[in-house]
């Protein structure tokens, strides 16, 4: 991904590119990063052609909202958490004025719901990550109570792995694996607690963090709580039990047309603009929602 000339020219320099964000660095803001959320949609590890209109800003917005609600500290600059009209349109509602931190190795992963890989492991083994579950419970259903499933962070383009609590104790620390872990799942009961006030189940969701090297803090970054790193179901549809209970807001519809369509052998083929207006309704709804 190349840098946005237009910040370029108010100095803002690239130094890294994901499969969604774009990270910058100026001069003017030293220890701090401007995190710009792309229109961007990937699967099966592929960055996808075209994007998502809107898809950003929804991730941006979003994520700026649960910050405020999760009670806990996070990486915005306390200066300004966006840099509003000093930035060139159409990316000031896409950017986050951060600290820069040192990450933590570490996705904080909680569940609260049986499905994706945690349903494909139960049926096979009776466990998620490796964790007991009670017999007899089927797809989608509301687990006896969260649980927390750490995986350790892979470069770009590699799968996450998971890994064991005592794991996470090796990897950062007996004192910083229990504050992750504890920050996660207080995160995931405030935020399950507000999404069923809007009518959403969160089933499940994947946090970050970073220690502030001012501080020493270790704060929640990135996105979150967001439709690329959290799945919500309607909670009307999921009482009725119906064929579309665990139909999620997020980029499922891109996966469901993309594993349908491509054998994932060589290039991926071009998003239908069915496909593409259909995922940006999804977002957009998703967070009209949430905000209520």
């Amino acid at each position: 991904m190349s840098a946005d000339s237009r910040l370029e020219a108010q100095g803002w320099r690239h130094v890294y590119s994901g499969k969604v964000r774009d990270l910058y660095r100026a001069e003017t803001h030293p220890g701090r990063m401007l995190v710009v959320a792309s229109d961007r949609v990937s699967a099966f590890d592929r960055i996808l052609s075209p994007a998502i209109p809107g898809k950003g800003a929804v991730l941006t917005q979003l994520s700026m909202w649960w910050f405020e609600r999760l009670g806990m500290p996070n990486h915005l600059a306390a200066a300004h958490p966006s840099l509003g009209d000093r930035l060139p349109a159409g990316i000031a509602e896409r950017a986050m004025l951060v600290r820069e931190l040192a990450m933590v190795p570490i996705e904080c992963v909680v569940r609260g719901y049986l499905v994706g890989s945690g349903w494909a492991e139960y049926r096979a083994a009776g466990t998620v990550c490796a964790i007991p579950l009670p017999a007899g419970l089927r797809e989608g259903d509301r687990l006896p109570e969260p649980i927390y499933t750490p995986a350790r962070k892979a470069p770009l383009g590699e799968h996450d792995e998971n890994v064991s609590f005592e794991r996470t104790v090796e990897l950062v620390g007996e004192a910083d694996a229990a504050e992750l872990r504890d920050r996660s799942l207080a995160a995931y009961a405030t935020a399950s607690a507000l999404a069923e006030q809007r009518g959403l189940i969160l089933a499940d969701t994947k946090l970050e963090f970073g220690r502030d090297p001012d501080s020493g803090d270790v704060v929640i970054a990135d996105e979150v709580l967001t439709p690329d790193s959290s799945r919500y179901w309607d909670a009307v549809a999921y009482a009725a039990g119906g064929s579309d209970r665990l139909d999620s807001f997020d980029k499922q519809i891109v996966r469901d047309w993309l594993a349908a369509n491509w054998d994932r052998a060589g290039e991926p083929p071009t998003l239908p603009a069915e496909i593409v207006e259909r995922t940006a309704a999804r977002y957009l709804e998703l967070a009209d929602r949430i905000r209520g």
